[in-house]
C-alpha cells in the first residue's frame, strides 16, 4: 500500500474520533473551566502517548503473516460496526450523529455535577470528563495507528496521520470555541467504515495465504467494490423501510 493511502485513511478515521473528543472537552472547558479540563487533555494523552509506546514496538515483533490476519480480522470486525450504523444512519433507519446534541447533554450535566477539587485540579469534574473523552476515543485512535502502522511497517507515518488530525480539529475548535457540528462526520464515518472493512479483508485473506491480484492494487478495487454494494444496500433498506412504513389512509369499511 502506499504511503499517501494509508496517511490518508489514518488521517481521515482519526478525524472522526479528533471531533469526537473535541465536542466533549469544550463541554467541559466553557461550563466547567479551561484549566481543568486542558489538564484532563494532557494527563490523557500522555496516558495514550504510553499505551503507544508499550503495544507499537510489541505489535511490530510479531511474524508479518498472523499478523496480518490478525490486524484484518479486527479491522474487518470494527469496519463492519461502522459501516453498518452508517448505512442505517444513511437509510434515515438511524438518528445522525449530532454533535451540537451531544455537545447540550455534556453542557447539561456539566453544570448539574457539583463543584469540586482533587490533586491540584481545580475542578475535578472537569478534568475527569476531559480525560475519559480524549482516553477513550483517543484509544480507537490508537488501535486505527497501530493496527494501520505496523501491518505496512509504517507507524511513524501513521502516527503523523493521526497528530495531523487531532490539530486541525484543536485549531478548529479553538477557531469556533464550540462543537464542530459543520463537519459532515456521519458522512466521515461513512467513509471510514468503507476504508477499515476494504483494508480489513485485504490483510486477513493476504496473512492467510491468498493471492491479490495487483497485490497492493487491488484496495482501491476493493474500496470502490464495498461502497458500491453498501450503497445499494442503503437503497434497499430505504425501500423496505417505505413498504413496511403505516399509511395514514384509513381502511374502508364494508357497510351492509
Amino acid at each position: 500500500m502506499s504511503v499517501w493511502l494509508l496517511v490518508l485513511s489514518v488521517f481521515v478515521a482519526c478525524l472522526v474520533e479528533a471531533v469526537e473528543a473535541l465536542t466533549i472537552v469544550v463541554a467541559a472547558g466553557a461550563t466547567r473551566g479551561w484549566r481543568s479540563a486542558l489538564t484532563g487533555v494532557a494527563a490523557g494523552i500522555v496516558v495514550l502517548g504510553a499505551i503507544v509506546a508499550v503495544l507499537g514496538p510489541a505489535i511490530t515483533a510479531i511474524p508479518l503473516g498472523p499478523l496480518r490476519v490478525v490486524i484484518g480480522g479486527l479491522l474487518l470486525i470494527f469496519g463492519l460496526q461502522w459501516l453498518r450504523k452508517a448505512m442505517l444512519r444513511a437509510a434515515r433507519l438511524k438518528a445522525t450523529h449530532d454533535e451540537d446534541a451531544i455537545y447540550a447533554t455534556e453542557v447539561e450535566a456539566a453544570r448539574s455535577a457539583a463543584v469540586g477539587g482533587r490533586f491540584r485540579v481545580p475542578d475535578w469534574y472537569a478534568f475527569t470528563l476531559s480525560f475519559k473523552g480524549v482516553v477513550l476515543e483517543g484509544l480507537e485512535v490508537v488501535f486505527i495507528v497501530i493496527t494501520f502502522g505496523a501491518n505496512q511497517h509504517g507507524i511513524g507515518w501513521a502516527t503523523l496521520a493521526a497528530v495531523a488530525a487531532v490539530l486541525v480539529v484543536a485549531a478548529a475548535g479553538a477557531a469556533v470555541r464550540g462543537p464542530l457540528a459543520r463537519v459532515p462526520e456521519n458522512a466521515l464515518k461513512y467513509a471510514v467504515g468503507v476504508l477499515l472493512t476494504s483494508f480489513g479483508m485485504f490483510w486477513a485473506a493476504e496473512g492467510a495465504g491468498a493471492h491479490w491480484p495487483g497485490d497492493d492494487a487491488a484496495i482501491p478495487a476493493l474500496i470502490a467494490a464495498t461502497l458500491v454494494l453498501s450503497l445499494a444496500g442503503v437503497a434497499a433498506l430505504r425501500t423496505s423501510a417505505r413498504h413496511d412504513a403505516p399509511t395514514d389512509t384509513p381502511t374502508p369499511v364494508k357497510v351492509p
